[in-house]
């Protein structure tokens, strides 16, 4: 049925204009009052439960920064069947971000390209909206990812962060540095260590009680990122997100013509799979076998997902694939991965475990 609905409507519409138009769907079940009859029908099994970040996840399998970047949907999404939600980007200034268009659709890559740069109402005002999501409502767990305000100066950054985290890592079950967007100027400069550490030494100290990582991108080196997961365990961070989107376009199957009248952007789906798989391996194996090691990037089945798990993840994000599979998709996944772990059960092969 959606695939009907997103090949004849959606895939017609401007692709940012159809995310609109689900996201308010997805934001007022709750307020429907049918939530709670989609989450009966959506609800994770109980075998897929993880412990992480002194918090239990329901399912391994979580949204994206990017999807909810306020703070609007959580609960909605929520009901559909992710054990978390990362909202965000938010960054300390609300910021329209850059100009339409700027979010592009591959269909067949099963990719986005988006070029969206931030755009949030600030920290203050999700702040004010997170504050009303009460830790012992039904709610997903709750990350909070931020970034560099726009019109903040990158000799400024620590001072930016520093106030999104004071603000909002009160109310995050665990919070998200990102230093890896494409979109906005300098904010990868941020990942060299000489200016990560103090940023992450600095936020470190904020967030006092509140689980921190840090989010990176796939273009850096192998070298960069082994470094990087140096330094996370130098400072006793909890968690490390790998990865953002990337800049490269190598592999595409869409005309060179197309991909070049996009223009730049971070891309995210199919196409960003081999090379977050191949950064999730380098991370766990450089760090410890206790640090959350969240991946993402190109996983669509329930299959991605456990090859994710199998190399080390403790817990699994997706975004991109929500466009083109529709609102069932962390259902299915979630269905996936218990029926994958009662078919290794039951021939004596072991179903992977969170570090």
């Amino acid at each position: 049925m959606y695939r009907l609905l997103f090949s004849l409507v959606l895939s017609r519409m401007d692709p940012e204009d159809a995310h609109h138009l689900a996201f308010r769907v997805i934001r007022m079940l709750p307020a429907l009052g049918i939530g709670g009859l989609v989450e009966r029908f959506t609800e994770p099994d109980a075998s897929l439960a993880v412990e992480a970040l002194g918090l239990r996840f329901p399912s391994p399998f979580g949204v994206a920064a990017g999807f909810d970047k306020d703070g609007h949907a959580v609960r909605g999404l929520g009901q559909l069947g992710f054990g978390h939600v990362e909202v965000g980007t938010i960054t300390a200034i609300a910021q329209p971000g850059n100009e339409r268009p700027r979010l592009f659709r591959l269909i067949g890559d099963r990719a986005l390209v988006n070029r969206m740069g931030f755009n949030n109402g600030g920290a203050d005002a999700a702040a004010g909206r997170l504050s009303r999501l009460s830790r012992r409502s039904r709610r997903p767990v709750l990350g909070v990812n931020i970034g560099k305000s726009r019109v903040t100066p990158v000799d400024d950054a620590v001072a930016d962060y520093e106030r999104s985290a004071r603000v909002l890592a009160p109310y995050a079950d665990y919070l998200v540095v990102n230093v890896s967007s494409p979109n906005t100027p300098g904010l990868r400069g941020l990942q060299e260590l000489d200016a990560l550490a103090p940023l992450l030494r600095t936020v470190r100290a904020v967030a006092g009680p509140t689980p921190l990582l840090v989010k990176i991108a796939p273009d850096l080196s192998d070298e960069e990122i082994i470094r990087i997961c140096e330094l996370v365990t130098a400072l006793g961070l909890d968690g490390i997100i790998a990865t953002n989107t990337t800049i490269s376009r190598e592999g595409l199957r869409a005309p060179a013509s197309v991909v070049e009248a996009i223009g730049a952007g971070g891309l995210s789906g199919a196409p960003l799979a081999a090379r977050s798989s191949a950064v999730l391996r380098i991370v766990r194996a450089h760090v410890p076998a206790t640090l959350c090691v969240i991946s993402v990037g190109g996983v669509e089945t329930a299959a991605d997902v456990q090859d994710r798990l199998d190399a080390g993840a403790t817990l699994v994000q997706g975004y991109s694939a929500f466009v083109y599979r529709g609102p069932l998709w962390a259902r299915h996944i979630n269905r996936g991965l218990a029926r994958i772990r009662r078919d290794r059960a039951e021939h004596g092969a072991p179903a992977a475990t969170a570090a």
